[in-house]
């Protein structure tokens, strides 16, 4: 037993711990939205897109986090632009997005390649943050998690039916900005946890889920949330025992939680829905 608790005894494993848990908490919570509008490569683009932000920064000597977060609120406007002024469809608004920043970054980066932390970059390093990256990420999660249970309903109703949303005098632009703004901080957040490459998961599978668990969607909001806490704090804690990448060890859990619901869910999962064919198809037969 006091092996298994031997983790709480030191500090950084307690703060990557809470932080990991607030971090996939959050990001769950916005996966409940690009599940409902069928986003979901949003936060693929985003994740890369925050590339070359995190190139400059180090080439600059800035934190990583300035430049993440630009980058990646240029990215998230560029993409809201688009989709308003040009009859382009989202995929390819998306597809250009991504591979545009993306780009960019890894041309930054083979400039001055030992500028660069790739490790950084690529799988996050959450049990080394310092106290100020705490500090910020706690205040990203805390701010981020406050306007979405102030905003819920009206960002639901706007990723549901946007004519709807106007037409009932929700500011609609708005209310995407400030949603875009919120999934760029997080996506910076994240990539400190899991880090640039498999943001992409914290950003969609508890969402994914959650979606094959319920019909209602506040429902689905609470089930991805704890989902993606729970996995975060557990990858956290399991890395401990097992020395391997923090963001990696979640993304197994996150997946591995996914899998079970894909074939178990009582209603969406397939294993129902076998179940269900095979008893249409009986009653069919004379």
């Amino acid at each position: 037993m006091a092996y298994l608790l031997e983790p709480f005894s030191y500090g950084y494993m307690l703060n990557a711990m809470w932080v990991s848990a607030l971090v996939g908490g959050v990001c769950a919570f916005l996966s409940a939205y690009l599940m409902l509008k069928g986003w979901s490569l949003i936060g693929d683009a985003l994740s890369h897109a925050i590339v070359p932000g995190v190139a400059g920064a180090y080439m600059l000597g800035l934190p990583f986090s300035i430049g993440a977060f630009f980058s990646g609120g240029l990215a998230a406007a560029a993409m809201l632009f688009l989709n308003q002024r040009t009859k382009l469809k989202e995929d390819a608004i998306i597809g250009l997005i991504f591979t545009s920043f993306f780009g960019l970054g890894l041309f930054m980066i083979s400039l001055k390649p030992t500028a660069v932390s790739i490790q950084t970059i690529v799988l996050g390093n959450i049990l080394a943050i310092t106290p100020q990256d705490t500090l910020q990420l706690a205040v990203i999660g805390f701010v981020t998690l406050v306007l979405l249970l102030l905003k819920w309903k009206d960002l639901m109703v706007v990723f549901f039916d946007e004519s709807h949303a106007r037409s009932i005098g929700l500011k609609t632009t708005a209310l995407k900005i400030m949603f875009f703004t919120l999934l760029a901080a997080c996506t910076v957040a994240a990539m400190q946890t899991v880090g640039a490459f498999l943001v992409i998961c914290m950003v969609v599978t508890p969402g994914a889920a959650a979606y094959l668990l319920t019909d209602r969607f506040s429902r689905l909001l609470w089930i991805a949330v704890i989902i993606g806490s729970v996995t975060s704090f557990a990858g956290a804690y399991i890395s401990y025992f097992l020395d391997g990448a923090t963001g990696g060890i979640i993304v197994v859990l996150q997946t591995l939680i996914f899998l079970v619901v894909f074939f178990f869910a009582p209603k969406h999962g397939m294993i129902a829905a076998r179940r269900r064919a095979a008893m249409a198809l009986k009653e069919a037969q004379p």
